[in-house]
C-alpha cells in the first residue's frame, strides 16, 4: 500500500503548505491555481450544489475555445472555468463553474463514474479486514488482520449483472513487509469484492491456501548488501551543467534553444503539454496545439479467478497526475534540474501540491547532433578532423507510482526539430504465491502456464502495457492535412540492372474509419500531417510525421472481450479524429466500470471527413512483458518512444547553427 500511503503524506504536506499553486495564470492554458481550486468549491457550496461533506474525485481546467485560445495576446481579459466532478448520497454529477463570474453554469448527473477517491480506497481496504469472511481466510494460513494490508484494485467491467449499479473493487492481501517490498508476500487465493457504494464486502473467494512466500526480498541498498556483495566503489559519472539553465522558466511557459511551449498537470493525465512552437529563422511557428497521455491499459493474460479481471485503465481509473511522485535529485533526475511542484486537487476539494513531481533539464547526451569525417579533405601534411556539433536535449519528466509500477513519462525536445515522448517502465512485478520453488517442482508447470516462476513462491503474470497519447497538431494553423507515405515497390524498366527498387506513394485517407493503421516492418509507412494553405521552402508542403513508435498487438477479440471492446484503441497504433474538445481520452471521460460506448474506436465510426480539418493523432506506444527472473525484486526501466519529426517543414537541417562548444 506504499503508494497510497505516499499520497496521504504528499496531501499533508500540500495541505500545510496551504498549497496555493505557485504562479497566478496569465494564459487560458495555464493549469488552475489552489485560489481557483479552492473558489470552484466555494461557488458550489454558496449555490446549494454541495455541501462540507461533498466528496470530489476530479477538479480541472475547462479551457477555452480554440479560436479563443489562439487569439489570446498577453494582457487579455481570461474568463476562467473549471470542470468540477462530484459524488453525494445521490450519486455523481459534474458542474461547470464560472470562476470569473462566480456563477455555476450547469450541473447535472452524469452518466458512468469517475476515478476512485482515496477515500474510498482507504474504505475499502477497512471494509475488507472487518470482514469475517476475509478474517476466516487469513486464519486458515496462520494470519490475522494485523498481519496483512489489503491492496483495493479496480474490478474491471465484465457487463455482468453483479456491475449493474455497482462501483466495485477487488481486494487481494499480502502479509505486511518487513522491509522496502511491499508486494513480495502475497496471499494467493483470498480476494473480497467490495461494492464501494455501499461499502460493503459483496463476495469473498478462497480458493485455498498456498505456502506464503518467505523472502522479504527488499531493494534497498543495504537490503541488498545483506543479500549480495555490492559492487566495488567506482569514480562517479555524473551529468552536470556550468552556469544557469539555457532554459527560460516564466510560470507555465519554456523556451529553449528553437522551441517555446506551456505546461501544466492535471489529476488524470499527469503533464499536459500545449501550444508548442519552433522557431524557423525568424518564425516562431505553431506545431501542436496540445498533447497528453490519454489512457493507459495494463491487461494481465492470467484467466484464474484472483487475476482475470485485472485489467487496469491506469490513468482513468486512477489517476497519472495522483500518483505523481516526489522525483529524487541524482536519481530520477540530474542534481542540476529545476524542480517544480504539480498542483491537483484533493477528495475534499482543496489544493494538493506534490512536491518535486516535475523535473526540467537539459543534457549532452554524449553523441554527436551530426558529423562527417572528409577522406578527401586528408593529405600527406594536413589532417582534417570530422566536422560535428554535440547534441543537447531538454527534458521535462515525471514520474507516476500507480500500484506496483513506475512510469516514468518524458518530452523531449531536440535541436533538429524533433520531439520524442519516451515512457520509461519501472518498478516491481505484479505478483502471486506459488506451490513451486523451482520449476522442478511438480506443481510449476501449471503454476507458470500463463506466466514466470521469478523467485521461490512467486509467479509473475504475463501481461501488457499500452500507453496512447492524443497529438493534437497544428501545422502553422489548425487546419491541416493527413496522408501516409507508404514504402512500396516502384516500377522497374525492364531494360534496367535494377529487378527491385522502392518507392514513395503518397495516400490520404478520406475520412476518420480509413485513417486507422497498424504498423508492420513489412509495411514500412510514415504517418504526415502538413499544412497545405503554406508553400513551404522549395515549393514544399510543410509537415511533421510520426516516424515510428514503440508498438505492441495481441491476439485479442475487440468484438466479444469486455476489456478489449473498453480498450478498442489498441487494436491500431495510429488513429485520426477531426478535433472535438470534448474526446481527451481514447478510452473515454468515465471509464470506471465503463462499457466501452465512449471510446476512440466508438468516435471514428462518425467517420468525419478528414481533408482540410483540424486533425487530432492518436498513438498507442505498447509492449509486452513475459516476465523474468531479471525482473526481480525490481525491475529495470524499459523506454518506450512515440517519435516525431519534422518533414519539409524547415528549408535546411536547424541543428547546422549549433556550435562547436567548449
Amino acid at each position: 500500500m506504499k503508494h497510497l500511503l505516499l499520497s496521504a503524506a504528499v496531501s499533508v504536506v500540500g495541505l500545510a503548505m496551504g498549497a496555493t499553486g505557485a504562479l497566478a495564470q496569465s494564459h487560458p492554458m495555464d493549469g488552475l491555481t489552489g485560489e481557483e481550486i479552492r473558489k470552484a468549491g466555494s461557488i458550489l457550496r454558496e449555490a446549494g450544489v454541495t455541501n462540507d461533506q461533498t466528496l470530489y474525485p476530479l477538479i480541472d481546467l475547462v479551457e477555452p475555445d480554440k479560436a479563443e485560445v489562439l487569439a489570446f495576446k498577453p494582457g487579455d481579459t481570461l474568463t476562467r472555468r473549471a470542470m468540477v466532478q462530484y459524488t453525494d448520497k445521490k450519486g455523481f454529477s459534474e458542474a461547470v463553474v464560472n470562476l470569473t463570474s462566480g456563477e455555476v453554469e450547469s450541473d447535472g448527473p452524469i452518466e458512468g463514474q469517475p476515478m476512485v477517491l482515496f477515500t474510498e480506497f482507504m474504505s475499502a481496504m477497512q471494509t475488507t479486514l472487518a470482514d469475517s469472511r476475509v478474517q476466516d481466510g487469513l486464519k486458515k494460513r496462520g494470519l490475522t488482520a494485523e498481519d496483512v494490508f489489503c491492496l483495493p484494485l479496480t474490478a474491471g467491467s465484465f457487463f455482468t449483472p453483479e456491475y449493474e449499479g455497482t462501483r466495485l473493487m477487488k481486494v487481494p492481501c499480502y502479509v505486511n513487509p518487513t522491509g522496502s517490498n511491499f508486494y513480495a508476500k502475497p496471499i494467493e487465493g483470498l480476494y473480497a469484492v467490495i461494492d464501494l457504494t455501499s461499502k460493503t464486502v459483496t463476495e469473498v473467494i478462497d480458493e485455498g491456501a498456498l505456502p506464503l512466500p518467505q523472502d522479504p526480498w527488499g531493494y534497498t541498498e543495504e537490503e541488498i548488501a545483506e543479500r549480495a556483495p555490492l559492487r566495488p566503489e567506482t569514480n562517479p559519472v555524473l551529468l552536470k551543467q556550468e552556469g544557469e539553465p539555457n532554459y527560460v522558466l516564466d510560470g507555465g511557459h519554456l523556451s529553449w534553444d528553437i522551441w517555446d511551449f506551456r505546461f501544466r498537470t492535471e489529476k488524470r493525465a499527469g503533464l499536459v503539454v500545449s501550444n508548442i512552437n519552433v522557431m524557423d529563422g525568424d518564425t516562431k511557428r505553431p506545431i501542436i496545439y496540445q498533447t497528453h497521455l490519454s489512457e493507459v491499459f495494463v491487461p494481465y493474460m492470467d484467466p484464474g479467478e484472483g487475476w482475470y479481471w485485472r485489467t487496469y485503465m491506469d490513468s482513468g481509473e486512477y489517476g497519472f497526475g495522483l500518483f505523481m511522485t516526489p522525483l529524487e535529485a541524482g536519481i530520477d533526475c540530474p542534481a542540476y534540474a529545476t524542480f517544480l511542484p504539480a498542483l491537483i486537487s484533493d477528495d475534499s476539494g482543496a489544493p494538493l501540491e506534490i512536491p518535486n513531481a516535475i523535473c526540467i533539464f537539459e543534457r549532452n547526451i554524449g553523441d554527436p547532433a551530426w558529423r562527417h569525417y572528409e577522406v578527401f579533405a586528408q593529405s600527406e601534411d594536413t589532417f582534417t578532423p570530422a566536422e560535428g556539433r554535440p547534441a543537447t536535449e531538454l527534458v521535462v519528466r515525471t514520474a507516476s507510482e500507480v500500484g506496483n509500477y513506475d512510469y516514468l513519462i518524458d518530452y523531449r525536445f531536440y535541436q533538429n526539430g524533433d520531439i520524442r515522448i519516451k515512457i520509461g517502465a519501472t518498478g516491481l512485478d505484479g505478483v502471486k504465491g506459488a506451490a513451486a520453488t523451482s520449476m522442478n517442482d511438480p506443481t510449476a508447470e501449471e503454476e507458470t502456464r500463463h506466466g514466470t516462476l521469478i523467485a521461490p513462491n512467486l509467479v509473475a503474470a504475463n501481461h501488457d502495457h499500452y500507453f496512447n497519447f492524443k497529438v493534437d497538431f497544428d501545422i502553422d494553423q489548425p487546419e491541416n492535412m493527413f496522408a501516409t507515405m507508404d514504402i512500396v515497390p516502384a516500377e522497374v524498366d525492364a531494360d534496367s540492372p535494377r529487378r527491385s527498387l522502392w518507392t514513395v506513394e503518397h495516400n490520404m485517407p478520406d475520412s476518420e474509419m480509413d485513417a486507422r493503421y497498424q504498423i508492420s516492418a513489412m509495411k514500412p509507412r510514415y504517418f504526415h500531417y502538413s499544412n497545405p494553405a503554406r508553400e513551404g521552402h522549395l515549393g514544399h508542403t510543410p509537415g511533421y510525421m510520426i516516424h515510428h513508435g514503440s508498438i505492441a498487438y495481441g491476439p485479442f477479440d475487440f468484438t466479444n472481450d469486455p476489456p478489449m471492446k473498453r480498450n478498442a484503441y489498441i487494436e491500431y497504433s495510429v488513429w485520426n479524429t477531426v478535433y472535438d474538445p470534448d474526446q481527451r481520452y481514447a478510452g473515454g471521460k468515465y471509464p470506471f466500470q465503463s462499457d466501452g460506448s465512449d471510446t476512440l474506436a466508438e468516435w471514428v465510426k462518425a467517420d468525419r471527413p478528414l481533408a482540410n480539418q483540424d486533425i487530432v493523432a492518436w498513438f498507442t506506444a505498447g509492449f509486452h512483458h513475459i516476465p523474468r527472473m531479471e525482473d526481480w525484486p525490481v525491475m529495470s526501466t524499459e523506454w518506450k518512444t512515440v517519435h516525431l519529426m519534422p518533414h519539409n517543414y524547415f528549408a535546411t537541417n536547424p541543428a547546422m547553427t549549433l556550435r562547436k562548444g567548449k
